[in-house]
Formats: structure tokens, sequence, C-alpha cells
């Protein structure tokens, strides 16, 4: 009688858990027990930590899993360290027969599990991988060359076409044949220190967030019923609520892509011709969400370098302001003078997230008024936001940059007054973060001169757009 170690990672919930799954699968035709475990791995090679906004978000979710775990006859065990060592320690105090993990694509993720995939053959103890995040697995989506894909659209066209159908997803156990409490030593989740102290920024982020896989579903449900109809015209305006606030769910796979679409796809008939075409094209762009997601994966398993690379090599070159000046601080701060770029930050800096469109003109206005390089805004996101994605946040900001894959064109600057005005036009948006003000007498002039400072953009990209597009080879292609 051997044990099943289930290795959570991204992947924090019961239902739709592939390798849970088949963890308890084995256990029951082995008679054996299984053990869960989730382990905080900051010194593995290669291996980012979290930010701070994430931390928090981890910690709560842990806290919801560990208590539906100890509801079904489980147990979830907490280790910190290497996930090397940690994983080698724990099959050696449980016996374990066999380790099940659901797949990560990031390069240093992947060679660690490809390390310990090895370690658990060589000492008899079977390794099983699964797919569970991605609609598609990175490698099974190719050009007609047999090359990754570097445009969404083509790729998504690509993705919708597959003669794969996506799989049902899976029910949550009703039962974990978990080993006797105390039988494999656990850390304290309150050890870990993942809450901030001295001081707690954290209010805002508890009073705007429900963490844990019974929330996300919550919130899934009450967005196909209250607000998809909406989606296709109204996700563009932060003051309203129409888009889904699913990202921090997904990111920590709380919810996977095949329940979202699962979910979508019972939307009968009937509903869709009394939602008319607002709901039909609500479907089709929130499908399309999704699959930007897909495709930030599919560049980070091919271009795993995406958070400290340029994706288009010629802006390896490229002059970037000073970022001691002060200007990045004032960003990160919300004081650039800019309302919608001050409030987006301030929403950011309370409540961990930032509506999409507000992300883009924020984004746009470090990289291209004040010429900031897209790495310090991505290492920001990355702290503060509670949806920070190893793939979505960097394809995101080098899209921006015009350095990317699919990248907006280096002359798409966002004007955030503009877009206030086209976006934000009863300002409810910039007052809910920034208060009653007249952006006429008593707001604080701008940091930059937004015009000026575009032409001066445009000069200095346009150095770079002159010269012939130049990708750097996928890792995944590199003999």
């Amino acid at each position: 009688m051997g044990t099943a170690i289930v290795w959570f990672r991204d992947d924090l919930r019961l239902a739709d858990n592939p390798a849970l799954n088949a963890a308890i699968e084995h256990a029951t035709s082995t008679g054996g027990r299984v053990v869960l475990t989730y382990i905080l791995d900051e010194e593995s090679t290669g291996i980012r930590p979290l930010g701070g906004a994430t931390k928090w978000w981890l910690h709560h979710s842990l806290t919801s899993l560990a208590a539906r775990v100890t509801r079904l006859g489980g147990t979830l065990v907490l280790r910190r360290g290497s996930a090397f060592d940690q994983v080698r320690s724990l099959m050696r105090e449980t016996d374990a027969d066999a380790i099940f993990w659901n797949r990560r694509y990031g390069g240093a993720e992947r060679a660690l599990d490809a390390e310990i995939k090895s370690y658990a053959v060589a000492a008899g103890v079977a390794a099983h991988s699964f797919q569970a995040n991605l609609l598609h697995e990175p490698w099974t989506i190719r050009t007609g060359a047999g090359n990754p894909y570097t445009v969404f659209t083509p790729f998504w066209k690509t993705c919708l076409s597959s003669p794969e159908p996506l799989r049902a997803p899976l029910d949550a156990p009703t039962e974990l044949l978990g080993l006797e409490p105390g039988h494999v030593a656990s850390d304290e989740l309150a050890d870990w220190r993942l809450l901030p102290t001295n001081p707690d920024w954290s209010i805002g982020l508890g009073l705007r967030w429900r963490t844990g896989e019974a929330a996300a579903h919550e919130k899934l449900a009450y967005f196909l019923d209250a607000r998809l109809s909406r989606y296709a015209t109204g996700r563009d305006f932060p003051g309203d609520n129409n888009t889904s606030e699913l990202s921090p769910h997904l990111r920590f796979g709380e919810i996977s892509p095949f329940q979202i679409f699962h979910e979508v796809g019972k939307i009968s008939a009937a509903a869709m011709i009394a939602g008319g075409d607002d709901l039909i094209e609500g479907i089709r762009r929130f499908k399309a969400e999704v699959g930007w997601r897909e495709f930030s994966y599919h560049l980070l398993f091919h271009w795993p370098d995406l958070a400290t690379q340029n994706f288009d090599s010629r802006f390896d070159h490229f002059e970037w302001s000073d970022a001691t000046d002060g200007r990045l601080e004032r960003w990160q701060h919300g004081t650039t003078g800019v309302p919608l770029v001050d409030a987006g930050m301030r929403e950011l800096w309370q409540t961990g997230y930032m509506h999409n469109r507000v992300r883009m003109v924020t984004a746009s206005f470090l990289v291209k008024n004040l010429l900031l390089d897209w790495r310090s805004g991505e290492a920001w996101f990355w702290d503060t936001l509670v949806d920070a994605d190893p793939a979505n946040n960097a394809a995101s900001w080098q899209w921006v940059a015009g350095c990317g894959a699919d990248a907006a064109p280096y002359f798409r600057v966002f004007n955030p007054l503009l877009q206030a005005e086209k976006f934000d036009p009863d300002r409810r948006y910039r007052e809910r973060y920034l208060g009653a003000y007249d952006a006429d007498t008593d707001y604080p002039d701008p940091v930059i001169d937004l015009a000026g400072s575009r032409t001066a953009a445009l000069a200095a990209f346009a150095g770079v757009s002159g010269r012939s597009k130049v990708v750097r080879p996928p890792v995944s292609l590199i003999p």
C-alpha cells in the first residue's frame, strides 16, 4: 500500500483537477492514501517570487482550500523551500509510489518539473502530469509552417477550429483518502508571513475580493447572468461593472478555463435569441479574452524570458529615460497630474486590481509619454496586482510598449485625456478614486506635457520601427 502525492501549484481547486482525480483513482485501486501538498518555492533557480498582492491572495486561497480538504477527510501539507528538496522529502516520509501534478508553462518551472520527474522515476515513483489550466497545450497550436504563432487572431482562429473537442470539466471528489492527522509535518500558514504588516496595506483588498474556489464560481455565475449581455459594449467603461473580474481566480486556478467555457456553453439558444445580438457578441468577446490568456501562455512557453527580454530584439538598444528622477514614483503613487492615470494607479494600490482599459492607458503613459522602460512597469504590476500572471502581465506590457508579439504599433499612444472623455464621460471612475475635483482649477499640472511627450515618443520609436522587426527565435525550436 503506497501513497499518491498531489502537488498543487497554480490550480487551487478540487473540481476539474485532473491530477487530483488521477491520484484518487490510483489510491483507490492500490488501497493507498492521498497526500495533498502546496510548496512555497522562492529558492529554485529561475522561479520568480510572488509579489505582495499575490501573496495576500495566496494566503486566503490556501486557507479556503485547506478548509475544503479537511471537510472531505484530507490534509493539505504546507512546505516552504526548494520544491525539489521538499518533494523528495515528502516521497520518503510518505512512502509514496506516485506523484501527480498539473502542468506549468514557464521555462524555469518546466525545467524544475522535469528534474523532479527524473528523480521520481529513478526512485521507483511514478510521476504523472496533466493538462488542466489551458484549453490547448502551447505546443499543439502551430502555424502551417510548424512555428508558434506571434499574432493573436490567427492563433485564436486555429484554437477555435481545433478538431479536438474541449473536455468536460471533472467533478470534485466527495472524499479524500488522507493520511492520519499529524502523520506528515506541515508548516503553519501564518508562519509564511504572506500577509502584510506594519503597515497592513491590504484592507482595501479584503473589502474588494473574496478568494477561493466557491467565490470564483459565484463570480462566474453572476457575470453570466447579469453582465454578459453588456460585456461587448460595456467592457471598456471603468466606471461601470461590466467585466467578469475572474482574472485573479484564473491566475491561482480556483477555476479552470474548461469550467468557464462549459458554463458559457450551457447558455441556451433560446436565451441567446432572447438576449439578441448583445448577448451573442458578449459571448464571442468574452471567449476571446480567455483566448488572449491562452495566447500569452503560448508566448511564455516558446519565449520563457518574456518578462525580461524584448520579444522584438530591435528594442534592445532603445534608450529609455532615467528612472531615478522621480517620475516613476509619481506614476506608481498616482500623482502624475493626469486624472485617469492617477485614478488607475490608486485603484491598483487600494484594491490590487485595475480595469483593463485603464491598464492600457497607464502603461502607455509610462512607456510612451515618460519613455520609461516597460520592465519597470511590469515589475510594479507584478508586485501590486492580485492577478499578476507570469504570462499575461509580461505579454501585455510588451504589447503596449510595441516590442511584443502582436504589438500595438509604435505610433499608438493612448491619450489619457481623450480616453477619459470617451470611456469615463461622467467621471464616475475618476471621482471614485480621486474624489470630486475641478480639472481646470484644483488638479495638479501633469508631470510631463502630453502633446510634447507624444511627439518625442514618436520620434524615438520611429528610429526603431524604421528597421524590420526582429523576433527572437523561440526557445522551443532552438536545436
